[in-house]
């Protein structure tokens, strides 16, 4: 089995030279950690789809230290420079259309797009310089997995896969970045994140349509989170509303293996649930709520005792979007309420 390694920040150099042989390094971001492979290496990519068990047909994020580093593989318009200008670097990832014959199809999916972000992270923009290559860089988790916000979620799921974890400490917003379709007549966004359609319009001066279709069996998406099962840990997971916490803590109270509890500061007090066991703080809002989720539900995934896990869903705003969003797919759409009638 190979050996995964841990670098710390002056250990960027080791980073360097694996990327440059091919190898795969995960790296952190202000979202979430990704693995990375340089983007021109079409073996090194494909070992990035075989590391995950990711499906082919979905396409990887490609990220940059320099927005210059765009026009070496696709076609920037007036939307992305606007966008550039306003938001990177930082969790913005926007779909453009991809030079012919310059990044493999194991990159795009096969399709004429390229989806480009640059992340708010001096150590991993570095990285990216220091290689001299765009890196492709999904989230560094086991596909379908929550995805990792500490260099140690990671080393849980890809150890003796890559070849090391470049360790930046925890993450700032705990969900990826919003993905925004600029390849056509109308900005789209393809992925909610803590940048909303809101936020994107202001810069870009035209409307922005939030919403994803149904991608189809034999269709490939154009993003990564639009076609299949993603975040979600072992164990059942349900969401709560507000007005339903009373019920499905009585019902969490009469199971005979206890059950995990993901709720927000006020939730916690107004239910006298501080201190107790099985209960874990989703801070006091959706931003903490998205930087804590994955870590609750990797949490309670590794408590044996735990089969079900319960978790706080916010009102539907675009700057809850993300968050409800992650956490609609680890639940698989499902609501507590399903609970009460067993």
């Amino acid at each position: 089995m190979m050996e995964t390694k841990i670098w710390s920040a002056d250990e960027l150099p080791a980073a360097v030279r694996a990327i440059k042989r091919g190898a795969l390094v995960a790296f952190p971001t202000e979202t979430v950690y990704g693995l990375g492979a340089d983007a021109f290496n079409e073996q090194a990519v494909g070992k990035v789809y075989a590391a995950k068990g990711r499906p082919s047909d979905n396409p990887l994020i490609v990220h940059i230290a320099d927005a210059n580093q765009i026009d070496r593989f696709a076609q920037r318009n007036a939307w992305a420079d606007a966008l550039i200008e306003a938001f990177w670097p930082g969790p913005l990832t926007m779909i453009l259309p991809v030079k012919t014959g310059v990044l493999s199809s194991v990159v795009t999916g096969g399709l004429d797009t390229v989806a480009i972000r640059m992340p708010d992270n001096d150590l991993t923009r570095s990285l990216i310089r220091e290689a001299d290559t765009p890196i492709v860089g999904p989230s560094a988790n086991t596909s379908g997995r929550p995805s990792p916000t500490i260099a140690q979620h990671v080393y849980h799921d890809l150890h003796g896969k890559i070849s090391g974890i470049l360790d930046g400490g925890s993450t700032r917003i705990g969900v990826e970045s919003t993905v925004i379709d600029l390849s056509t007549d109308q900005p789209t966004v393809l992925r909610p994140g803590k940048i909303t359609p809101e936020d994107l319009e202001a810069v870009l001066k035209t409307s922005v349509e939030a919403g994803q279709h149904a991608v189809k069996a034999d269709e490939v998406p154009k993003a990564p989170g639009m076609k299949y099962r993603h975040y979600a840990p072992d164990k059942d997971v349900f969401m709560v509303e507000r007005e339903d916490w009373t019920q499905a803590i009585i019902w969490a109270q009469s199971q005979l293996s206890p059950v995990g509890l993901m709720l927000t500061n006020d939730l916690i007090l107004e239910h006298q649930l501080a201190g107790m066991d099985f209960v874990w703080s989703l801070g006091p809002d959706a931003d903490s709520a998205a930087a804590k989720l994955f870590a609750g539900l990797r949490y309670f995934d590794g408590q044996a005792d735990v089969q079900t896990i319960l978790v706080a869903r916010m009102p539907e705003t675009s700057r809850n979007a993300a968050y409800n969003n992650r956490l609609n797919k680890a639940a698989g759409s499902h609501f507590v309420t399903e609970l009460f009638d067993d």
